[in-house]
């Protein structure tokens, strides 16, 4: 029996892994950076500002959910040894998202005060004062990060991770240098925190178009006459992009209903909880980069047919995870007083942000094959099964519980979390369960195909 070649060899990994859990960490340090950079603004600050980062967040995760459907179509085209096709899909996924990120900018511009006391309600008003401000300038922002995004998965379904890590790199050293002038030279509170982020965007956005045009890119964007609309390709891009836009939006959208919960125990309990949910994503950032990595690996053993291939490169990619997991979470668990501290809460608020931070370090035993697992199903197009699965234990679970726990059983803010964890473990299960029949299912859909 003839051996079958590894689709991806160790240095193949690294230089498609590495740049992204760089870039992953890049993004985590530039938002925390940013919140303690606001905090010495004040609480009302950091409160506006965690607001819209739950809509910008929501907002966000529809685009990459569009970028990710590009990517892995594109990455099968290439699995497929067909380039002509992957270009093709290129053109049609930058379509796709400045389209849809133009929609929700004005929207985003026209709704503004209206949008945000609809979804969170009645807030003090300094802190809805502050938000309205930061979300004019992020609903301004999102087109340059739709264009952005979309270039950043093209190149990693290339396989190529490092230009998009280097962007990255400028675009967020722009944003916390322009954030320490508006900050605390030009004292400009929440707006300057607003417009490096804008500016950040676009200048990033300007050089990733320059960057996809280069002649020696197996995927490449050089004329306006690929982004003309074609039905069939946009047809496969959203087959991807639209269950995992509409996992990620509803899940968002639970988000924000648990963040309007939370607003409701009061400003110390809402700014302990920003902050917290700000040091905590630090615990994703590996999970994340991996899953990034995975929609590129296992894109391109799909389209290769290596099947058993995808399979054990998500098994290698998540035992990685959870080495990292290992050191990140213990550190964090044992450093959250020192990480707190940074900023500058009251005592009580402190306190607060440190029971959240032990218990989620604690939890993230469960994080990684509830997350990390499901980017394989999506690049093999099981996409709709990973979105009916997130939505239904996300309002069953971490909506249901999280109210029950916090106004039935007076648990308090922990009770948020609690029911967070139950949904991670619902997750586990189920994803587990689908993936031991990810081979056999995977021959048969190829073998209708064919048939078909």
């Amino acid at each position: 029996m003839k051996e079958v070649q590894n689709m991806f060899t160790k240095d193949d990994l690294k230089k498609l892994l590495a740049p992204l859990i760089v870039e992953q960490v890049l993004a985590v340090l530039v938002g925390m950076i940013d919140v303690v950079m606001v905090g010495a603004v004040g609480e009302t600050a950091v409160s506006g500002v965690s607001l819209v980062d739950s809509i910008s967040i929501l907002i966000i995760q529809v685009l990459s959910a569009l970028a990710t459907g590009g990517a892995v179509v594109s990455a099968q085209y290439i699995g497929k040894k067909q380039p002509d096709k992957a270009c093709r899909a290129a053109g049609q996924l930058m379509f796709v998202t400045v389209s849809a990120s133009a929609v929700i900018s004005v929207i985003a511009l026209l709704g503004n005060r209206a949008l945000l006391g609809g979804i969170f309600g009645q807030v003090e008003r300094e802190v809805m004062d502050n938000a309205v401000i930061y979300f004019f300038l992020c609903a301004c922002s999102y087109p340059f990060l739709a264009v952005y995004n979309s270039c950043a998965a093209l190149y990693r379904s290339m396989g190529n991770s490092r230009v998009s890590m280097k962007v990255s790199m400028a675009m967020n050293l722009m944003n916390v240098a322009g954030n320490a002038i508006c900050v605390f030279g030009l004292h400009m509170g929440v707006a300057g925190v607003g417009i490096p982020t804008l500016l950040s965007r676009g200048f990033a956005a300007v050089v990733m178009v320059l960057l996809i045009q280069r002649p020696e890119n197996v995927i490449r964007i050089t004329s306006l006459s690929q982004i003309k609309p074609e039905k069939t390709m946009i047809k496969a891009i959203l087959a991807v992009g639209v269950p995992n836009g509409l996992e990620n939006s509803i899940f968002q959208v639970g988000k924000l209903t648990l963040q309007s919960l939370v607003s409701s125990l009061g400003t110390t309990a809402l700014a302990s909880y920003a902050v917290a949910s700000n040091l905590v994503t630090f615990l994703y950032l590996p999970g994340n980069a991996l899953g990034l990595g995975l929609i590129t690996i296992a894109g391109q053993c799909v389209g290769a047919g290596e099947y058993r291939q995808a399979k054990r490169y998500t098994w290698q990619l998540i035992g990685f995870n959870y080495l990292l997991l290992a050191v990140i979470s213990t550190a964090m668990f044992f450093g959250r007083s020192g990480l707190v501290a940074l900023y500058q809460l009251s005592p009580e608020a402190s306190v607060m942000a440190q029971e959240l931070v032990a218990a989620h370090a604690a939890a993230m035993i469960i994080w990684p094959v509830a997350f990390t697992l499901p980017h394989t199903l999506r690049a093999s197009f099981d996409a709709k099964f990973t979105m009916a699965v997130s939505i239904f234990s996300m309002w069953t679970f971490r909506i249901g519980f999280a109210y029950l726990f916090v106004l039935v059983f007076g648990i308090g803010i922990l009770g948020v979390w609690y029911a967070m964890f139950i949904d991670w473990a619902f997750r586990v299960v189920v994803f587990l369960w689908r993936f031991r029949s990810y081979e056999t299912r995977m021959r048969r859909g190829a073998a209708d195909v064919a048939a078909g």
